[in-house]
């Protein structure tokens, strides 16, 4: 075993974990199966990368999030360190080619989605990898009682069956009592043994304000925060709207969404978080692998659907640790737009059969076809082509893929990719006798590394400005090379994609299990009053947020708008009192006096004796 402070050093930089980190990880080492709950910024990736890079052997990694997947991967290759995701969207030769690598190539991550682990290919490859961690990311997606329960995640128990005396880590920033309890038991957990951090954030001021002119509120309250941030909208328009607003008020902000561009995505992302940009106006897209530290604000637009939601996204401010504040803005048409989300994120049985039946025409896949094929899908054609209301289409599409028929990649932020079909040797001999390739392939192979053992990312841009030639010189270069079988060539991809899990069938035959379909609009619901009362309450934000995930001893923070105003109240209802005994003392003594008498400001004074004189409190001479 590693020294595990050695490991951090090395590829992260510190000379420290945070606080459990440490504990997490040497009951990994220690081979126990262990549930791991840290708040949102908390360093969770962390506690499994670090236990893998320590024992021999590769770790897997179960994530339903494909975007998060990407991130870590890439991150992890910037520390020099092997590792691949294999999801839905991958070519089957691609995924033929990473999952041999994990047998023979040295890796140390694998990172798949749930949906992988019932295919016939991953269960032969599992068994014979040296697996040393079975990593459950996102494990609160495991129990029905949770707000982002995937089916799918119920193979992972079979995938014990394959890896026997593999222990588990379980990792989530959000899981209620109710679903920690559902987490061991889905996981088989032989033993009850949870580390828990607090999920309380000292440095974090939460703000509930209620107005009917939230971008004026807005804009009064950005002349009041320093630094950056993030404000969060449920609607693409809105974002663009918003950053516009801003900047007509001489605000410096930018808009960020699933529907731009991977590369205008990326720039955005990087000016801002490069501090280029002060406020990003994002939908929740933007915010997978944020790991800046000194947000000093997050600012809700719209009420989140769930508290888990609001906490995660609230809690990307302050990082650092200084000071930082999560406001959500509230309107009375809030309730409403609430309740409307309830019946628009659960379509009627007649249109999902419709969508479904729809969406096999819309990508052309024929009834018992089109298993593991990534295709190209565009929501809007999809919908204009077939008539639906945009929204009802989207959840049609999401409960489809909860019961596991097909998966929706919204945001591909796939490059183009390479991998050779051929031997160095034989790859030397078509050079020779093709001339006109020769030069191509060299600044191939001197642009990059890895083309021979596994599909390897390339930029054509940077190819053709590297070789002082167009673009589209560099396109046909590589669509010919793929033509001969020389290449595997998979350019970018441009638009989200959609991938039938199983074989087409008859949308007649199309089922929807009560936990995907009732028991979740029951948990819907119970989402919303949740994040009702919490909007509603008079009692500490932090408290509330906290009593949720079950810390029921949290201590008021002092600091949210609740405690401030309970605070005032207490105040006000003893300066009461005060004034009371002192006109009682002294009937004939004027305002000053009492003032002067009570070491108070006379205005304040004077209000107080209205309020009283308004509700009968104030005593009779």
């Amino acid at each position: 075993m590693s020294d595990i402070h050695s490991i951090l050093k090395q590829y992260w930089g510190y000379d420290a974990f945070r606080p459990l980190q440490e504990d997490i990880i040497r009951s990994t080492l220690a081979g126990r199966d262990t549930l791991a709950l840290m708040p949102t910024g908390g360093g969770k990736s962390v506690t499994f990368q670090v236990p893998a890079l320590a024992k021999d052997g590769l770790s897997i990694v179960v994530t339903p999030l494909i975007a998060l997947m990407k991130d870590q991967t890439e991150n992890l290759k910037k520390r020099r360190i092997k590792a691949v995701a294999v999801f839905s969207g991958l070519t089957a030769r691609e995924i033929d080619v990473e999952l041999n690598n994990c047998i023979f190539g040295g890796y140390k991550f694998l990172y798949i989605s749930p949906e992988r682990i019932g295919t016939d290919i991953f269960r032969t490859r599992v068994q014979q990898m040296k697996v040393n961690l079975l990593v459950v990311d996102e494990a609160h997606c495991i129990s029905q009682w949770g707000h982002d329960f995937r089916p799918s995640y119920l193979e992972i128990a079979s995938l014990r069956d394959l890896l026997p005396g593999v222990p588990v880590l379980a990792v989530t920033a959000t899981a209620t009592p109710a679903v920690t309890d559902d987490i061991l038991l889905q996981l088989r957990f032989p033993q009850r043994n949870i580390l828990k951090t607090s999920f309380e954030r000292e440095n974090l001021v939460y703000l509930v304000r209620h107005t009917e002119d939230k971008l004026h509120y807005l804009l009064k309250t950005l002349g009041s925060f320093a630094g950056s941030g993030i404000i969060y909208t449920r609607n693409r328009k809105k974002t663009r709207e918003v950053a516009q607003f801003l900047q007509r008020n001489g605000i410096e902000a930018d808009y960020y969404h699933a529907g731009l561009g991977q590369e205008t995505r990326s720039e955005k992302h990087d000016r801002w978080m490069a501090g280029l940009c002060r406020i990003i106006v994002a939908t929740n897209a933007f915010g997978m692998g944020i790991d800046k530290p000194d947000v000093r604000f997050v600012i809700h637009l719209d009420v989140p659907d769930t508290v888990e939601a609001y906490f995660q996204e609230a809690g990307r401010a302050g990082r650092d640790l200084k000071t930082a504040y999560a406001v959500l803005l509230y309107e009375k048409a809030d309730d409403t737009k609430l309740k409307q989300r309830l019946r628009t994120g659960f379509p009627d049985e007649k249109t999902i059969r419709a969508v479904y039946q729809a969406l096999g025409n819309f990508l052309q896949v024929p009834i018992g076809g089109g298993r593991d094929m990534p295709l190209d899908f565009s929501a809007e054609r999809f919908s204009y082509v077939y008539r639906f209301e945009m929204l009802t289409a989207y959840h049609a599409l999401k409960l489809i893929e909860r019961e596991g028929y097909i998966q929706y990649d919204e945001d591909p932020k796939a490059a183009a990719k390479v991998h050779f079909l051929v031997q160095r040797d034989d790859l030397y001999k078509f050079q020779v006798s093709n001339e006109q390739f020769d030069r191509f392939i060299k600044l191939l192979l001197r642009s990059y590394t890895g083309f021979f053992s596994e599909y390897t990312g390339i930029d054509e841009t940077m190819l053709a400005k590297n070789a002082k030639v167009s673009v589209d010189v560099i396109y046909e270069y590589l669509k010919k090379l793929n033509r001969m079988k020389i290449i595997d060539y998979i350019p970018r991809r441009k638009q989200s994609v959609i991938t039938f899990v199983r074989e087409r069938i008859d949308a007649k035959y199309l089922t929807l299990s009560p936990a995907n379909y009732k028991v979740r609009k029951e948990v819907m619901q119970k989402n919303i009053e949740a994040v009702m009362q919490y909007v509603h309450g008079e009692r500490c934000r932090s408290t509330m947020l906290l009593e949720y995930f079950g810390e029921k001893d949290a201590r008021p923070c002092g600091k949210c708008d609740c405690c401030r105003a309970n605070k005032e109240r207490d105040i006000t209802a003893e300066n009461r009192l005060r004034i009371a005994s002192a006109v009682a003392q002294h009937p004939e003594a004027d305002m000053d006096t009492i003032s002067r008498e009570l070491n108070m400001n006379v205005h304040k004074v004077i209000e107080i004796v209205r309020q009283m004189k308004d509700d009968g409190t104030f005593p009779s001479a």
